[in-house]
């Protein structure tokens, strides 16, 4: 029987209160890490045992992430939170911070330790208000419990956390970006390097890390990495929350263990797909993954698995798609949010995906030309690799990806001037 690790608290009444957290062993780990000799360099260690990845998209190691900051006192350091969850298709880490805040906010105090950061900063998407009103009374409880502010626990470490709201733009979770607005500036990516682990805010060495991520860092040291890295393949520890939507019985937030096969995940917790229709299509990481077939879906949903048959883990965001479903229109709702969340800094996003969308809703009024399909992967081959951030790669790999896997269909409106699934179209405002 899987674990619960982040989930087990979800159900409890009051789960977001310092008292349930606290009565369910919350808080032991930043104990056992402030008062019983815990150094910084054994946090990192311990976490890079674990064999956990970031879970906001990239997967990067979080323990090596954290031995790049530079241990030069003469400047500070700073934590990050990035809670800017607005990938199309993903809403994990907004249960994390509605129903169990102090695990995150535990997490991010013992890793703030670990990097040496006086000073935190949790940056939430503007759409997030509630979220924000519950992290902000989490945030209140803790200090007057002191685990936050000064001398924590007696140990001499002090650390302030500041919750900052976003004002809706899907370009502020990339992190130079979050980091740009954090000061204040409009959200454009920086140039890297310099990475932001050795030039972020305010020019300072900076740790972002995702919630989901740093919920983790409790369990990892009051059980150690080894327990946590024995959850998962390898490469892959702990568990994983997926956010699954679309066409199946029981759309939600699942805890499961890294490696399991999206055909288990589909048919044997979300229920199978709804209707008793057979499926057609997956998004295996949020709408920037590149899209599977249904004669892909017995992939392993870990890092590696997924990134050898072409697609990405991404923010774990799974989204299915029945037989009922027009590819040329789905591509077209997800152009058109990439379109219209293009910061505009680099020309060929910025022109790049306008003339996708252009193509897309001129294919779906039935004035597709034989040659669109072809046009369509000229542009979106000139947009990936070719800008500061991967926002340009994220607009570019499902029209890759949908045209190359889908031909057939999008042919066929160019050619017949209308889609082969009745009913299925329409064009996006």
């Amino acid at each position: 029987m899987l674990e619960r690790v982040l989930t087990k608290n979800w159900e409890k009444t009051n789960s977001h209160k310092i008292e349930t957290y606290m009565a369910g062993g919350g808080y032991e780990a930043l104990r056992q890490v402030l008062t019983g000799g815990f150094t910084p360099e054994q946090v990192i260690e311990e976490v890079k045992k674990s064999n956990l990845r970031g879970r906001g998209g990239a997967g990067f190691p979080t323990g090596v992430k954290w031995s790049f900051v530079p241990k030069d006192p003469s400047k500070p350091k700073y934590m990050v939170v990035n809670a800017d969850e607005s990938e199309p298709g993903t809403f994990k880490d907004r249960y994390i911070l509605e129903r169990d805040p102090h695990m995150l906010i535990e997490g991010l105090i013992i890793g703030s330790y670990a990097i040496g950061a006086k000073t935190c900063f949790i940056y939430v998407r503007g759409e997030y208000y509630h979220p924000a009103q519950v992290v902000e009374a989490a945030l209140a409880e803790a200090y007057r419990q002191g685990f936050l502010g000064n001398n924590l626990l007696g140990s001499g470490y002090s650390l302030e956390v500041f919750l900052i709201r976003g004002a809706g733009a899907y370009i502020c979770g990339e992190e130079t970006a979050l980091l740009e607005s954090l000061e204040g500036k409009k959200g454009w990516p920086r140039l890297k390097p310099p990475f932001p682990a050795v030039v972020g805010l305010y020019k300072c060495p900076t740790v972002i890390n995702n919630v989901e991520t740093l919920a983790n860092i409790p369990h990892i040291i009051r059980r150690g990495g080894q327990w946590y890295a024995g959850l998962g393949p390898p490469k892959n520890g702990g568990t994983r929350l997926f956010a699954l939507s679309g066409h199946v019985n029981r759309p939600g937030v699942y805890e499961l263990p890294l490696g399991i096969t999206l055909r288990e995940m589909i048919y044997d917790h979300a229920g199978g797909i709804r209707d008793g229709k057979v499926i057609k299509a997956v998004i295996p990481g949020g709408s920037s993954a590149p899209v599977l077939t249904a004669a892909e879906i017995d992939v392993k949903m870990d890092h590696e698995s997924v990134a050898a048959i072409g697609s990405m883990l991404g923010s774990g965001a799974v989204i299915i798609m029945d037989e009922t479903t027009c590819m040329v229109k789905a591509l077209a709702r997800i152009t058109k949010f990439y379109a219209h969340e293009s910061c505009g800094q680099c020309t060929p996003c910025r022109e790049g995906t306008g003339w996708m969308l252009k193509i897309l809703r001129r294919i779906l009024q039935g004035e597709g030309h034989a040659d669109d399909p072809d046009h369509l992967l000229a542009i979106q081959g000139n947009i990936q690799g070719m800008t500061i951030c991967p926002l340009g790669d994220a607009a570019a790999l499902p029209v890759q990806s949908f045209v190359t896997k889908f031909r057939q269909e999008f042919d066929y409106h160019c050619v017949h001037k209308r889609c082969d699934i009745e009913s299925a179209c329409a064009v996006p405002a």
